[in-house]
């Protein structure tokens, strides 16, 4: 029987939409009862097929279904069977690749018909880089004019051709211009992280020298295959191979085989050997890196890299063996400098070369074909005052072929207005004002005025001027110019002054470390030669060149905010896809009361009685101003360093020979109040004609940090009594040496000497002076007696503790 009430789809019987849904259609039930009683089932529907399985022996059917099935539930018409999920999937998605495939490939033809190849004598003169003013209009110089001078093939040995080919391009004959197979390698190196590739051919790579730009972006990549496959199919591979040779950078300046086979060996490229052949075709792979000039690493660099050439022309089959293993590290020339323009803006090209490569890491090839336009930060007529000022006044009291002078002028956010680095760089290429570091002489008082106002002293803070002044280790006594003694003087007169014994008492007392740490926080280099913790470091022991000097004053002049000094304002390219901008910073690094009593300090040299006065009236300079002299032992080095606050920075410095050479004639002298002030002058009047006048700042009136009872002086460590005196022994240290002082509980001490090896000194530990005294003129005369009192002042008023040092200098600097 059938299950359900049947009489609901009697009127549908013929609807085949509900034929599944009425329970008389659903599948037979089996009952045993049905069968013992002969009930007979239903009759099927007028035109309807018999229900699957609805035979039986027991209801009178014919078998178990017969022909009918499951499948057949609707209309008697079969279910069509599903495809699975994972085949549609498959489907789709090759159908999409085979779209965009299509897509691309379209793409690809439309952008090789519409991609011309470029003229390259016209884009060649393009890439030219030309160097200006900060006007950005009036041309300073250009990267010199491209040293290149093409050859045929026929002159190029064919070995040597070889050569490039193993290097660079093995299936250079066989390939269409690019490369697939080195594409693909290359982007999924890039991809992955990788050391960056091009995957480039020699055709690609003649297209990226000759026609295109350096740069590495997907649409260059892209212009630079289908310019490649025409120019494959537009000449033949000969005429590929000589232009690519031809235009290839070689490093030291030279494009084209023969260029750099005179660079490197100094022979016409028809006279080389397999040996120096492997050579250029490795160093074209990284000219910078492979260079030997540059060191044993490229050295070995490039012979790695001459040994794959060279194993390549075996596995090639065009060099064999016994010829290999003959090959040698070829003898390379030494390396010329490059030529700029002639005269003093040359150091200024190659300062500008210097700051595109560590700044905006452009490589040379970059520089010299990459169409750079480049606006400096030089003004015109700032550069030819110094140099004005240079020429009038070098003096006859040294040779003008040994005397070297530098001169960098700075604004407060580094920017160079003006760089004088000697009178000609193609004669001599060591710049005097960027490379060049002598010795720094008085000019480091300013940094110790800078450690002193930071840590509890002030400008009225006094200290014996007596001279000469013993220091443990020295051989000779130091002393101060001309052998002048003065009494007790203050900072602000021992500034203006110049006095080395004032100055040392207070690196004694202060510790000389203080001195160091002020002037690297002003902005010379930590890592200069000679700048030690010695006593002598206030003296200008370390060796410093001048752009650094400029760097550090002006900080000072700039309220104690500090700014790295730069030479370029703006580089663009006339291709339109590179643009760069300068954005300066500064940072404050000294307190700005402490940079307007510093300044303060050093307006008094320029003021009557000072030591940079006469000169800088003599030319007529009387804008208010501050700086600094400096001379150093034997008048090896000379400098003037100074400023208008908050507007122009300049320093002068200035030296003989290779330093060691006094730059007085036998019996004369050569002050940094001399020379180098009168050109400081001279160009400073020329440089600001028509700026407005700059005012020195307010006195910041430091007043230091000393406690409201007494001043204690630096701490001092324990050593072995003296036999001879009651008293304890003490010693301060400051690098290698060591002394012992005797200080008694009295207002004054006297000195003992506890052995041949070690001297004392006496201190008290008074109060420093009344922070109300009234500052002495700078115009007190000094004292008329050469020796210091034994009574000593308290600290803070030129006491100094016997300190040991590791002097740098067989003699003190002079003003």
């Amino acid at each position: 029987m059938y299950r359900g009430d049947t009489s609901a789809c009697r009127a549908f019987e013929n609807d085949e939409q509900l034929v599944n849904r009425c329970p008389r259609y659903a599948l037979p039930v089996t009952d045993s009862s049905n069968a013992k009683g002969g009930s007979k089932p239903a009759r099927t529907p007028a035109g309807s097929s018999r229900p699957a399985g609805s035979g039986g022996k027991g209801s009178g059917g014919k078998g178990s279904g017969g022909k009918g099935s499951a499948a057949k539930r609707s209309g008697g018409k079969p279910r069509r069977k599903q495809r699975p999920l994972w085949l549609k999937v498959l489907l789709r998605t090759l159908l999409g690749f085979f779209v965009l495939g299509l897509i691309g490939f379209i793409a690809l033809v439309v952008i090789y018909l519409r991609t011309d190849i470029p003229q390259p004598n016209a884009d060649a003169a393009k890439q030219l880089s030309v160097v200006y003013y900060s006007d950005g209009k009036t041309e300073l110089d250009r990267f010199s004019t491209v040293n290149r001078e093409d050859v045929e093939l026929a002159k190029v040995p064919v070995v040597v051709q070889r050569e490039f080919l193993a290097a660079e391009d093995r299936n250079f004959y066989k390939n269409n211009g690019v490369s697939v197979t080195g594409i693909v390698r290359a982007f999924w190196t890039n991809l992955r992280g990788g050391q960056q590739q091009g995957g480039s051919t020699i055709t690609q790579q003649y297209v990226k020298n000759y026609f295109l730009t350096q740069d590495r972006t997907v649409s260059r990549k892209l212009k630079e295959v289908m310019i490649s496959i025409k120019i494959d199919q537009k000449y033949s591979k000969d005429e590929i191979l000589k232009n690519y040779l031809n235009n290839t950078y070689f490093g030291r300046n030279a494009y084209g085989i023969q260029a750099a086979s005179k660079a490197y060996f100094n022979k016409d490229v028809s006279r080389l050997n397999p040996s120096e052949g492997a050579f250029l075709a490795s160093v074209i792979n990284a000219p910078g890196l492979y260079d030997p000039a540059n060191g044993a690493r490229a050295k070995e660099a490039v012979r790695a890299r001459m040994t794959y050439v060279l194993d390549g022309m075996v596995q090639l089959g065009w060099m064999d063996q016994a010829t290999r293993d003959q090959q040698r590290y070829p003898n390379v020339a030494d390396r010329k400098a490059p030529t700029y323009g002639s005269g003093p803006t040359g150091y200024i090209t190659a300062s500008v070369r210097n700051e595109l490569k560590s700044t905006l890491k452009l490589s040379d090839a970059d520089i010299d074909r990459g169409g750079l336009r480049i606006t400096t930060t030089i003004d015109k007529t700032s550069q030819d005052a110094a140099v004005r000022a240079v020429d009038d006044n070098v003096p006859n009291v040294a040779s003008t072929k040994t005397l070297h002078a530098g001169l960098i002028a700075q604004k407060p956010d580094g920017a160079i207005v003006a760089m004088y680095g000697g009178r000609d760089y193609q004669k001599n290429n060591y710049n005097a004002a960027t490379q060049a570091a002598p010795q720094g002489g008085s000019s480091f008082k300013a940094f110790g005025l800078v450690a002193a106002l930071e840590n509890g002293y002030s400008l009225r803070s006094r200290f014996s001027g007596a001279s000469p002044l013993k220091l443990p280790g020295l051989d000779k006594p130091l002393g101060n110019s001309g052998g002048v003694s003065y009494g007790d003087i203050n900072l602000s007169y021992a500034t203006a002054h110049s006095v080395n014994t004032a100055f040392l008492r207070l690196n004694l007392e202060m510790g000389p470390a203080k001195t160091r740490a002020a002037a690297i926080k002003a902005g010379i280099p930590q890592n200069s030669p000679g700048l030690g913790d010695d006593t002598t470091n206030i003296l200008g022991t370390a060796s410093t060149k001048v752009i650094d000097m400029a760097r550090a004053y002006s900080t000072i002049s700039n309220e104690g905010k500090r700014a790295d000094p730069y030479v370029i304002a703006k580089v663009t390219s006339v291709s339109g896809d590179y643009d760069y901008t300068a954005k300066p910073k500064t940072e404050q690094v000294i307190d700005k009361d402490v940079a307007a009593d510093v300044t303060t300090a050093l307006a008094g040299v320029n003021k009557a009685g000072g030591t940079g006065y006469d000169s800088l009236q003599r030319a007529g300079f009387t804008r208010p101003s501050a700086g600094k002299t400096g001379t150093t032992d034997e008048f090896k080095a000379a400098w003037y360093t100074g400023f208008t606050p908050g507007q122009l920075t300049a320093s002068v410095g200035m030296y003989a020979g290779d330093g060691t050479e006094s730059l007085a004639s036998e019996g004369a002298d050569f002050y940094g109040g001399q020379v180098p002030a009168s050109i400081w002058a001279d160009f400073m009047n020329a440089a600001l004609r028509g700026q407005p006048v700059a005012q020195l700042p307010q006195p910041g009136n430091v007043q230091g940090k000393q406690p409201a009872t007494e001043y204690v002086p630096p701490p001092v460590t324990s050593t072995r009594p003296s036999s001879t005196s009651t008293s304890t022994s003490t010693t301060t240290s400051a690098t290698t040496s060591s002394t012992t002082s005797s200080t008694t509980s009295s207002t004054t001490s006297t000195t003992t000497s506890t052995s041949s090896t070690t001297s004392s000194t006496t201190s008290t530990t008074t109060a420093p002076p009344s922070s109300t005294s009234t500052q002495p003129s700078v115009t007190q005369p000094p004292s008329t007696t050469a020796a210091p009192s034994s009574t000593a002042p308290p600290p803070g008023t030129g006491a100094a503790q016997t300190a040991t040092q590791a002097p740098t200098a067989t003699a003190p600097p002079n003003p």
